[in-house]
């Protein structure tokens, strides 16, 4: 039942001992919006991992319990996008948010045209809130302020990093993530055009290794979500993948063995 309450979003600010000051959007999203009443229930949470089960009440709520989550990534994953073009940024925060994106590191390169303005981290840092909580998640994910491309590979100290490369005989990001025991995982989306070869090779002597989404050339919003998603099915899918081709590679010796002593 909880479960399929709503979810709002409080800083630490509006929380004192049981009773959580509403905002005036907050309040006409509950009461407006989904048409809330008096004693009805929703989901508060902190974006940070803490929860509550609230009671609305007149213009603010009371904290009745602890709300414990269960949705998140077994893997903390960041994501270093290099700006795309247009609004474009907008569709990578709110579907990777929705996937289990820990960190957004939105970067500037060489080809990046883009330069946002402040109201531009805002917006996405909203949107994040609002996917995080349609999502049904625990954590809003941190979106970083833009930086230059090479701020942005010494931002990151994840231990398994890859830079995803359009061309080239690379391994492929799926074969790679398959073998990865790290709970800690940075991923590298580049730019409209690709990255050029000075970055492949910065990205490379920072620890980054080179990886393929497939043979397709995918946009730059394209490659951003297919690469998280590939994080996300493996690490909600924990170590199923190694399990099952030991699994297979057991049935078919098995079946060899049995064929041998037939013979």
């Amino acid at each position: 039942m909880s479960s399929q309450l709503q979810r709002v979003t409080i800083s630490p600010q509006q929380r004192q001992d049981k009773t959580i000051a509403l905002t005036y959007e907050q309040k006409h999203y509950l009461e407006r919006v989904l048409r809330l009443k008096k004693g009805d229930r929703f989901i508060a949470m902190d974006g940070k991992g803490k929860g509550w089960l609230a009671s609305l009440r007149e213009g603010e709520a009371i904290a009745i319990e602890p709300f414990s989550f269960e949705e998140e990534l077994k893997a903390n994953l960041t994501l270093i996008v290099a700006l795309p073009k247009g609004n474009g940024f907008d569709d990578i925060v709110r579907c990777c948010t929705e996937l289990g994106v820990s960190t957004f590191v939105p970067t500037i390169s060489d080809r990046v045209l883009l330069r946002p303005s402040p109201q531009k981290l805002i917006r996405w840092r909203r949107i994040a809130t609002e996917a995080a909580e349609q999502s049904e998640r625990a954590i809003v994910p941190v979106i970083l302020e833009p930086q230059p491309f090479r701020s942005s590979l010494q931002t990151v100290q994840a231990k398994e990093k890859y830079i995803c490369v359009a061309r080239g005989k690379n391994p492929l990001l799926l074969s790679c993530l398959q073998r990865c025991e790290e709970k800690e995982i940075a991923l590298l989306a580049g730019p409209e055009g690709g990255w050029t070869a000075r970055e492949v090779e910065e990205a490379n002597e920072c620890g980054y290794t080179s990886v393929s989404l497939g043979s397709s050339i995918l946009r730059a919003i394209t490659a951003a979500i297919a690469s998280v998603s590939l994080v996300a099915a493996i690490a909600r899918s924990g170590s199923r993948y190694r399990e099952g081709n030991a699994i297979a590679k057991y049935d078919e010796q098995s079946r060899l063995n049995v064929e041998n002593v037939r013979e």
